[in-house]
């Protein structure tokens, strides 16, 4: 397992305006708490919601004012219906000394607070977003199994590994193209609330090394509109992603020649078999328009999806469909379009996929396809800031971890014990 180093290399940049109270699950008391306020004539109950709970049962239980709960939800229809709370979803109420409400706050999700409050006698309802402190923080290691087990074993670093998968997913496959000792650097947000972190926000830079070949992203807007592009400043985009699906292995390669598990005969496998749990997702390499989502022969259901320039992808042995696709129907690259399984000619549950071009087979694991779409001209010398920025960022972080082990006379080679990683507490 990969040792950790804390680093955080930017400060303090806060994303959203201020909030006067937001109580975050994570550090709420199991039981309800009930607590007096600097002003002795108002009291402040915070609890979560559990399995159940509706906010009249809320109010029962405090003995507060059904008329008060009526305008509370009139207030906030049009903000957000207070029928739509959720269990372990943080709330506060400030009640005065007449049990009369001055204000309540509820805690929507990671990122959103709906508070209503009593202004001039009058509840007024609005939705703010959590005011998190973005720090900008460095992440690196080097491959010895998968990139989740090598970014982290929390949630967060799960999700983080699965960001950088999507935005190099054009160029790696991340299940069948990882090699040991492959090593990879990210730049990413830390969002923190009180000082605590809580979550990583946007990737602003990541490098692979993957069989001793570079890939590069940088996050970049212009125009309204932001993607990830390489040190070139073409999109990382393509027309087609390198793989279907994700947890799984090839199990069939494309050959001329190869003996059928179930046929028991030699003849030609002109796609790639990705053995995998039933029930996978599979999802459409490319933006298209299907041809056909049926039972076929001993494909079994297939999904075939036709795409520019004579381009054919054919999805073979599903379990099922996904529901409405039919034929004519458009899809986007990455749109779910069945599940994995083992109907027509299979012997276990897999996904057969082909390529096609007009009348000719492409081997998918060779296929390559033109690179992305380049940033104007004009944007170039602010891209090449960027670039310059994060690469700068990393290298900051590296020196500054070897500073500190070297204080402790434990110097560390970082490159060669695979250990920097900026943990956070």
């Amino acid at each position: 397992m990969i040792r950790k180093i804390i680093f955080c290399v930017s400060i303090f940049v806060v994303l959203t305006g201020s909030f006067a109270l937001y109580l975050y699950e994570k550090d709420l008391p199991l039981d309800d708490k009930l607590t007096i306020s600097s002003r002795s004539s108002t009291k402040s109950i915070n609890s979560v919601i559990v399995e159940g709970d509706t906010l009249s049962a809320v109010f029962k239980k405090y003995g507060l004012s059904f008329d008060e709960l009526f305008a509370m939800r009139q207030a906030a229809a049009s903000v957000h219906r207070l029928k739509e709370l959720h269990p372990g979803r943080p709330y506060n109420i400030v009640i005065d000394e007449t049990n009369s409400i001055n204000s309540f706050t509820y805690g929507i999700d990671d990122n959103n607070i709906l508070k209503i409050e009593r202004v001039d006698g009058i509840f007024r309802a609005e939705k703010s977003h959590v005011p998190y402190e973005s720090r900008i923080l460095t992440i690196g290691g080097q491959i010895e199994d998968n990139l989740i087990s090598a970014v982290g074993t929390q949630t967060e670093d799960h999700l983080l590994a699965l960001q950088v998968s999507d935005i190099l997913a054009w160029d790696i496959d991340f299940t069948c193209d990882l090699r040991t000792g492959d090593t990879f650097k990210i730049v990413v947000e830390g969002l923190f609330l009180d000082g605590k972190f809580m979550k990583y926000g946007k990737i602003l830079s990541t490098e692979f090394i993957n069989n001793k070949q570079k890939y590069q992203a940088f996050l970049f807007e212009y125009d309204g509109k932001s993607g990830y592009y390489d040190a070139n400043g073409k999109s990382l985009r393509r027309a087609f992603l390198k793989a279907p699906l994700s947890f799984r292995r090839i199990s069939s390669v494309f050959t001329r020649k190869r003996f059928h598990p179930v046929l028991k005969i030699y003849r030609p496998h002109r796609g790639v078999d990705y053995a995998a749990a039933a029930g996978t997702p599979v999802s459409a390499t490319a933006d298209g328009t299907v041809v056909s989502a049926q039972y076929h022969g001993a494909y079994g259901k297939l999904v075939v999806i036709k795409h520019r320039n004579g381009y054919q992808t054919y999805y073979g042995h599903l379990s099922r469909i996904k529901n409405d696709l039919r034929q004519g129907r458009q899809v986007n690259q990455g749109d779910v379009v069945g599940y994995v399984g083992s109907t027509g000619l299979a012997s276990g549950p897999h996904l057969h996929y082909e390529i096609r071009q007009g009348s000719s087979h492409i081997n998918p694991l060779r296929f390559k396809v033109d690179a992305g779409q380049a940033i104007p001209f004009t944007k170039m010398t602010e891209f090449n800031k960027v670039t310059a920025i994060m690469n700068t960022t990393f290298a900051s972080a590296l020196f500054q971890n070897n500073k500190n082990e070297q204080s402790k006379n434990s110097a560390i080679n970082l490159t060669e014990q695979n250990i920097y990683h900026a943990r956070l507490n």
